[in-house]
């Protein structure tokens, strides 16, 4: 399906080690700041219509991008990417649903549950055992000390926990059927205009006006470019540069990262108490992406 190697890719997009984190940061960065701009369209637009324009432009920067009409595909390769599509935009739905309501820090943490609860599933190691307990107690201290917690934003968070779990395993499906860039752009495609009805209707029945504000398509224009687009090449290339063990490794720099974009352009101050769960967080991240011999972590979905 790809006609170019995985050596001459590997080639191009050789990074020194040293700027790495760098880049997995600045892809960070742009993920955040994406989501940022999406919470200030929350007081006109629904957060899913939000979380839908997000990826409408994705997927029609990505298509632009990666033009995958070019490739042969199967009709089972079209369906797996498409199913990638859906449970990733469901993913970022509700996502955006918990951060209408819950601090961004906070919303991105408890959702590390999911790709915690994928590289714990059925492993014996003691440190597996432990990187549970830390997610556990640190969603604890993110959640359930706060006494003016919305709890639907703590499920919508979870929700997207469960998701992002499940975009783990359909991503490993996407990856034996051909190239992940192009499965991702034809899956945000696609499911932009599977999941249109079921978004665009409850929004124009809320209130149409929305989509004939030219504030509205440009922020969600910046959302998509900024939390998917972006990212997810940003993301590409750090794999290749580092591999899938150390890209698990870095995962541990999300929680504070959203955290300090929440903080700077939301004006979202944590408590000690969310600080130190966010801490734990990224302590059980750090452990569960340690390699072993044996095993090499799946990378968790961009937000």
């Amino acid at each position: 399906m790809n006609a170019i190697s995985t050596s001459e890719r590997s080639r191009r997009t050789a990074l020194p080690g040293w700027s790495v984190p760098l880049v997995f940061v600045v892809a960070a960065t742009s993920q955040y700041v994406g989501a940022a701009l999406g919470v200030f369209l929350f007081d006109t637009t629904e957060p899913a219509t939000v979380a839908w324009l997000r990826a409408a432009a994705a997927g029609v920067a990505l298509l632009a991008w990666r033009q995958p009409w070019r490739a042969r595909w199967t009709r089972r390769g079209i369906a797996v990417a498409a199913g990638f599509g859906v449970v990733t935009v469901a993913m970022n739905i509700v996502f955006y649903e918990a951060i209408a309501r819950i601090p961004l820090g906070t919303a991105v943490a408890i959702e590390f549950l999911g790709p915690v609860a994928v590289a714990t599933l059925g492993s014996r190691r003691v440190r597996d055992v432990l990187a549970v307990l830390l997610v556990a107690v640190g969603v604890v201290l993110l959640a359930g000390v706060q006494l003016d917690v919305e709890p639907v934003g703590v499920g919508f968070a979870l929700a997207s926990a469960v998701l992002w779990a499940g975009y783990i395993m359909v991503g490993k499906r996407v990856a034996d059927t051909g190239d992940g860039q192009d499965s991702l752009a034809v899956g945000m495609a696609a499911a932009a205009v599977l999941l249109a009805p079921f978004v665009l209707v409850p929004q124009v029945a809320i209130d149409a006006s929305v989509f004939a504000d030219p504030r509205t398509w440009l922020l969600g224009l910046g959302v998509g470019v900024l939390s998917s687009a972006i990212p997810y090449a940003l993301d590409q290339v750090v794999l290749t540069a580092v591999g899938r063990a150390r890209f698990a490794l870095l995962l541990a720099l999300l929680p504070a990262t959203a955290a300090v974009v929440g903080a700077i352009a939301l004006s979202q101050r944590l408590s000690v108490a969310e600080l130190a769960g966010i801490a734990l967080v990224m302590l059980a991240l750090t452990i569960t992406a340690l390699p072993t011999r044996q095993a090499t972590p799946e990378p968790p979905a961009p937000l």
